[in-house]
């Protein structure tokens, strides 16, 4: 596999499922100059929503949600794939992991133009050393 696979930190806040939320959240990271790897959002439990936020700069995201009184919970683990586009690449990247007999959380994956795609994935902790192995990750 010629991707590269990068071991990321990353942090979730909940906050109300309305429209708007993501934008708030995000333009207060821009505005501070947090700069992100990856970025989910996806209704919780509720009224809620939750908001998965990867940054390249970990300690700098903590310390901008700590001075807006987010409730951040992690940092929590993951990885961040990225590399030539290709059709069956996120089938590789499955099929190392089942021949590690390692579940995946979740993952989402993008074609992101000029023959290049990224994804974000996550896996147990228990898993995760394993999975990094398996991934060849950085």
């Amino acid at each position: 596999m010629t991707d590269t696979v990068r071991k990321v930190e990353y942090f979730y806040v909940h906050v109300p499922d309305k429209p708007g939320e993501g934008a708030r959240r995000l333009g207060a990271l821009r505005d501070a100059g947090v700069n992100l790897l990856a970025y989910s959002g996806f209704p919780g439990s509720g009224r809620r929503a939750q908001l998965d936020f990867v940054p390249a700069d970990p300690g700098a995201f903590r310390a901008v949600a700590k001075q807006l009184k987010w409730k951040v919970v992690g940092p929590k683990r993951g990885f961040v794939i990225q590399g030539e586009d290709r059709v069956g690449a996120i089938a590789e990247v499955l099929e190392r992991l089942a021949q590690a007999r390692i579940n995946v959380t979740a993952l989402d994956a993008v074609c992101a133009g000029v023959g290049r795609y990224g994804a974000i994935l996550w896996v147990g902790p228990r898993d995760y050393s394993r999975a990094a192995k398996a991934l060849g990750a950085e």
